[in-house]
């Protein structure tokens, strides 16, 4: 199968997604977990070619011209992802009770919350807005990240949270930065009432890391990115 769509890491989904797709207009989208007893490299075939996900790009320019829709196909592990662009497609027929929008559903995986939002500036001159990807930490696995730091604030050393913060396993972009920046101040107003030392914006490593989506990733150092546990 020519067509890449398992992806090697959390990371590299979210950046083929938001970084490849979305952009192009891959807006509609349905996401889906392929059940234990089914084979997911199976599941993967028979998508691509019930829907005709695999083309070249002249094919699906030609699809574009005529009206029709183009499709996207991405998976990981049991987890996966069907987008479709503006037309007509057979896929908007079979799952119409199911599609969603992205720029007013984000798309939720692993923690991230993935969608594609108006650009705050409005152009001079009356222009067209733009638009773009915004991926931001969910607002639930949000709230548990900062009340971890926060409950830890004052009860742990400052080497101990800058290593937590360093082992935040989300990709830093432009809003989870902004995420991690404002759990940072938190954390370091309370450490300041207590009159203890305060934590340098630099533990959080705010520089994204470009990935390979579609390539296996090296080995990890032996401490893991730290994850929230799901009650």
């Amino acid at each position: 199968m020519r067509y890449r769509c398992v992806a090697s890491s959390p990371e590299g989904l979210v950046q083929q997604v938001a970084v490849s797709y979305l952009r192009h207009g891959y807006w509609w989208y349905v996401a889906g977990r392929i059940p234990e007893h089914k084979d997911p490299e199976e599941v993967d075939r028979k998508l691509i070619a019930k829907y005709e996900i695999d083309l070249t790009e002249r094919q699906r320019a030609y699809r574009k011209r005529r009206g029709l829709a183009n499709m996207q196909y991405i998976r990981y592990r049991n987890w996966f992802l069907l987008l479709v662009t503006e037309g007509h497609h057979q896929f908007k027929q079979h799952e119409r009770n199911r599609i969603r929008d992205c720029r007013r559903h984000p798309i939720k995986f692993e923690g991230y919350s993935i969608s594609y939002r108006r650009a705050g500036v409005t152009p001079t001159g009356g222009g067209q807005a733009k638009w773009h990807a915004c991926v931001r930490i969910d607002m639930a696995t949000y709230r548990q990240l900062k009340a971890y730091f926060l409950d830890r604030a004052c009860h742990r050393s400052s080497e101990n949270l800058a290593t937590d913060f360093a082992r935040v396993p989300f990709a830093r972009y432009a809003q989870v930065r902004r995420q991690l920046l404002t759990i940072a101040r938190a954390t370091n107003n309370a450490r300041a009432r207590r009159g203890y030392s305060t934590l340098p914006y630099t533990v959080l490593c705010l520089r994204r890391r470009v990935v390979q989506p579609f390539q296996p990733r090296s080995l990890d150092s032996d401490a893991g990115p730290l994850r929230m546990r799901e009650d």
